[in-house]
């Protein structure tokens, strides 16, 4: 039986970086995947100094997420335009109102988002904002809530966290990991040079290693937050 898939993401890459692969296979299996990036992912950077520039490369970053949607399956992508690198400036219900509002349009069974202990404070937000919106009332739809690691952001918190990344379920993307590599490259701003985590042959061998871990040729790595059966 297919299922309906929803990844909440803070910004635009964080979607392929922290579960391309596996969208790649629930499109493969059948799957409804469905995405929600929150924020606009760009005017934070001091190379954006005007607001023509900065309003450009929002623009861009929105084009690339809807081709990188396309490569990997994904429905549909709705967009957030919350501040980059600032959601902590803006007020934690307003976020989870908008959380809540793409649950009860889409009632998915199954959320991906970020691990609570990225260094990136959007990240952090965007999983307490997801947790919040779908807590387990009789009336939420989501029965399953899985957190990914994003290369560059999880990794570069050293694990100063008590909550640090701790995955414990594993998927195969060995079929699909050619997909999130060439989704990515779409963000031409976004990607980078070996050895930078965002680079291809570091996604590659993030994913190598943790289907290593598993006896698997490449695989990608989530903690289960919550499941009900």
């Amino acid at each position: 039986m297919s299922k309906k898939i929803l990844v909440i993401a803070a910004h635009p890459d964080d979607e392929v970086l922290g579960c391309g692969g596996t969208i790649a296979r629930h499109d493969r299996l059948g799957d409804a995947v469905y995405c929600l990036i929150l924020g606009e992912g760009a005017t934070a950077r001091d190379k954006y100094n005007g607001k023509r520039e900065s309003d450009s490369a929002v623009r861009q970053l929105k084009i690339q997420s809807e081709k990188a949607a396309q490569i990997l399956g994904i429905k549909d992508v709705s967009f957030h335009s919350l501040p980059d690198n600032r959601f902590d400036t803006v007020p934690l219900l307003d976020i989870v109102k908008t959380v809540e509002k793409i649950i009860d349009k889409l009632k998915p069974e199954t959320i991906y988002t970020h691990h609570g202990a990225d260094l990136n404070i959007d990240h952090q937000i965007t999983q307490r904002a997801v947790l919040t919106a779908a807590r387990p009332l009789q009336s939420c739809p989501v029965k399953e809530i899985y957190a990914f690691e994003v290369p560059s952001s999880t990794e570069w918190s050293f694990e100063q966290s008590e909550r640090a990344f701790h995955p414990n379920v594993f998927v195969d993307i060995m079929e699909t990991l050619e997909t999130k590599v060439q989704a990515m490259q779409l963000y031409e701003s976004e990607a980078r040079p070996f050895p930078h985590p965002r680079s291809p042959d570091a996604i590659r061998a993030i994913a190598y290693r943790w289907g290593s871990t598993v006896g698997l040729e490449a695989a990608e790595a989530f903690q289960l937050i919550r499941l009900i059966r």
